[in-house]
């Protein structure tokens, strides 16, 4: 039918599940003090922070050791693909 178009599935979330957190902040943070905890929902990894420097470096920690799985997986795949 003219005007149709196709649906296109992505096939990652653009949320991905693997990217969910829990921040508990400490009851003795302040705006100018964040401490407190991130945890990873999926992987169950902790970062205690003490700042909110730190907290940000905890989520680029995590998003690097996230970018690498995917790679290690990709070759993984890729490998599977070849025949000897």
């Amino acid at each position: 039918m003219p005007g149709d178009t196709a649906m296109t599935l992505k096939s990652e979330s653009t949320y991905p599940s693997r990217r969910t957190y829990v921040l508990k902040l400490r009851s003795d943070a302040r705006p100018n003090v964040l401490t407190g905890r991130l945890e990873n929902l999926v992987t169950g990894g902790q970062h205690e922070f003490v700042s909110g420097h730190e907290l940000l470096r905890s989520i680029a920690s995590d998003l690097q050791v996230s970018a690498a799985e995917r790679s290690v997986e990709a070759a993984k795949v890729d490998d599977q693909g070849k025949t000897s």
